[in-house]
């Protein structure tokens, strides 16, 4: 009986939306994944507004504490230390959730993972870590970042081993947090992806181009933040090789503090005209972006999974993807797309060539490419974490009476 009751979750995240990011959107969909199958689901999170405030989003409820912007960036706010353990404290003392689930290890979801571990509670901790995402928004001098790195993953480690269970999202994530020091174990449990939303439809292509105010020719695709480590430059430099022998363009959908830098280099190679800024794409309409191209293409290498290259992946596109870090899991080299060397645009360039070159062999790779994402269908990522979650209940059931007082 035990083992089939609905589940009390408290999720414990520095980063939610409407915050723009993987980790972020990856905690959004757990959160609503886990309530839609009958668990009892709260986020602690930090204020998109400031002052704190509770609500039901649906059918999660969300508990967000006081925020201030974070110096530097403009699109985000971090939950203000002072007072944020004893409310955490007290919400977990008053939720008594089966299991806590923090997202990182930064100020918040440590604070929850420390007072969940003081209560009682089983903690699980999932890595969406790598300090290359934040380098260029902490305005860290090149010359600093392997040394700030490596204090910031021996913190990370530190604070994985206080969970009792820890995951990231791909073996290759699973992999580097080894190699960084971390002794116990690392399950990979993908992020997932809901392969209803993101679904191949060829019909609309052309209908969809023009709803998004794209001409009707071959498209290049990038979804993601315009920001540093994504390398959007390299994939704008091969669109200027492409675009010599195909009638092609490039749609970047997304925000970041490099388009103004990027608008600039696109006129100085000469394809301005040819790569077209979308800016945020609200979440109800993302399916639609991929499904208005041709191809997907990422040039980052510092993806822990993708899960923009997975959505794309899914809608039937074949990818070009970066041989750096998680990206290789995603690719069957020739059969859903093809890897490039990191840095070097005319390889990308080629491989491009080589996908767009034949549409019958494009629609193979897409076909291929929907088979692969099917492998990460969010249903058994959900499934997985709820045995995760069940192994680290007591062996005995709790009392009746405290059931009805959780509920």
């Amino acid at each position: 009986m035990a083992q089939s009751r609905a589940l009390r979750v408290l999720i414990a995240t520095d980063t939610y939306p409407p915050d723009v990011n993987g980790a972020g959107y990856f905690t959004h969909r757990l959160a609503e994944g886990l309530a839609d199958r009958g668990h009892r689901v709260h986020v602690v999170c930090p204020s998109d507004e400031g002052d704190p405030y509770v609500r039901r989003n649906g059918r999660v409820m969300e508990h967000r504490l006081r925020s201030a912007p974070i110096p530097l960036q403009t699109d985000m706010r971090a939950a203000v230390p002072l007072g944020m353990g004893g409310h955490i404290a007290r919400l977990v003392q008053r939720l008594d959730p089966d299991v806590l689930h923090s997202q990182s290890h930064f100020t918040l979801s440590r604070t929850a993972m420390r007072r969940g571990r003081t209560a009682g509670i089983p903690v699980v901790l999932t890595n969406h870590f790598m300090p290359d995402n934040l380098y260029a928004h902490a305005r860290i001098p090149e010359a600093m970042r392997t040394a700030v790195g490596d204090l910031a993953w021996r913190d990370m480690v530190r604070v994985a081993g206080e969970a009792d269970h820890v995951t990231t999202p791909t073996p290759r994530a699973a992999a580097l947090l080894r190699e960084k020091g971390f002794a116990g174990e690392v399950e990979p449990i993908s992020c997932g992806i809901d392969l209803e939303r993101f679904h191949p439809r060829p019909a609309e292509r052309s209908a969809l181009r023009e709803g998004f105010g794209l001409p009707d020719r071959e498209t290049v695709v990038f979804v993601g933040r315009l920001d540093e480590e994504k390398r959007i430059d390299d994939t704008i430099r091969a669109l200027a090789l492409v675009s010599r022998e195909r009638d092609v363009q490039l749609a970047l959908a997304g925000l970041g503090r490099c388009e103004a830098r990027l608008r600039a280099l696109a006129a100085a190679e000469g394809v301005a005209d040819r790569v077209f800024f979308l800016g945020f794409v609200p979440d109800d309409e993302l399916p639609l972006v991929y499904a208005a191209a041709d191809v997907f293409a990422i040039a980052s290498v510092a993806e822990l999974q993708s899960i923009a290259t997975l959505e794309a992946m899914s809608t039937g596109l074949p990818v070009v993807v970066a041989d750096a870090m998680a990206l290789p899991h995603l690719v069957e080299e020739g059969r859903n797309g093809f890897l490039f060397p990191p840095g070097e645009p005319r390889l990308l360039a080629d491989r491009l060539l080589t996908v767009l070159g034949s549409e019958r062999s494009r629609a193979a790779m897409g076909e291929a490419s929907r088979e692969l994402a099917a492998r990460h269908d969010h249903h058994r990522s959900l499934e997985r974490f709820e045995e995760v979650y069940r192994g680290l209940l007591p062996a005995a059931p709790r009392p009746a009476y405290l059931e009805r007082l959780a509920a």
